[in-house]
This record gives structure tokens, sequence and C-alpha cells, in this order.
């Protein structure tokens, strides 16, 4: 897998998610004023992996709230891969299903070619959200420093928006900062 350079462009392609989500009427919120009315975006980067699922289980119990929109990123090695893309899709389809019945939050998805940190980094920049959220893979301290990860990444490099990494279930050796 080629890494993206910081300036260069990034390949990426739209997921279709199913029609019931998009035909949601907005929320009826006349009483709420500025940023909840309007709802924020928060960014949440997943994976197949369970620690990635307990994170966006995480963003949907405690930061999301009605007229919140969620955007969903998922980083491939190929966006043409046809078996890669659909299966990523699959999982994103489940996931704004999910996000819609226990939240009631509309759910927007892209799978994005190149490196997790980078990219989870760039679609930041893109959508200036309130919050980025991102599980970690279960690494110790010594292992992460020294194969590096997508969340440490983020956290030294997304300057647009609070990251927040959500240790997975029972996971004792990440440090809280």
């Amino acid at each position: 897998m080629e890494v993206l350079q910081e300036d260069e462009e990034y390949n990426w392609r739209e997921v279709r998610l199913p029609s019931m989500i998009r035909a949601l009427p907005e929320p009826d919120l006349e009483r709420e004023t500025g940023e909840r009315r309007r709802g924020r975006d928060i960014l949440i980067a997943v994976d197949h992996g369970p620690n990635s699922k307990h994170a966006f289980d995480w963003a949907l119990i405690h930061l999301c709230r009605l007229a919140d929109t969620i955007h969903l990123v998922h980083a491939v090695s190929s966006v043409h891969n046809t078996v890669v893309y659909e299966t990523s899709q699959q999982l994103l389809e489940r996931l704004a299903v999910e996000a819609l019945q226990v939240a009631m939050v509309s759910t927007v998805a892209r799978i994005v070619e190149g490196d997790a940190g980078k990219i989870i980094c760039k679609e930041a920049e893109r959508l200036k959200p309130a919050a980025v959220v991102m599980g970690t893979r279960g690494r110790s301290l010594v292992q992460s420093i020294l194969q590096g990860s997508a969340s440490e990444y983020c956290f030294h490099h997304c300057k647009v928006a609070p990251v927040i990494v959500v240790p997975g279930k029972g996971d004792e050796s990440v440090i809280s900062t």
C-alpha cells in the first residue's frame, strides 16, 4: 500500500445507504436554538474490529443527540477492489441502520483509500466536526509506539476537532490523557 502524502489527493467513494434513512423528516426542534437546532457533525472512524464497534456504540450512547449527523469513515487499501468495497458497504449500512434505531440520527458514510490516520485527519479537516471518535486496536503501549497506530496519529495531528479515543472493553493498557 502506498502511503498518502499530506498534500496529495486521495480516492474515495460515497456509500449509498438504505433509502429509509434519507426519508426521515427533520426533527421538530422549535424550542431549540443555535447549534442544537442545526445539529453537529460527528466523525466516527470504523473498521471491522470489535473495538471499533465499541467506539461506535459509545458515541451513539454518550455523544449523539437529536439532529446530529454521523459521518462514518472507513479506510481501505483500495476502493476499486469490489470485494473490499462491498464488505465495507455492508458494514456501513448496518451501522447506519443501528444509528437510526438507537439515536435517531442521520448518517453519511464514506469509504476512503489510504493510510487510516492520515485519511481520518483529512476527513476531519474537510468536515470540521464537533468530535472525531475512534477505537483502539488493543495493542500495548510499547506495541503502539513501535508499530504506530491510527488513533495515536490522529490524537497528535488532528487540529480541527477533539479526538476521542475509546478504549476497548476491558482494555487496561490505555492511559487517559
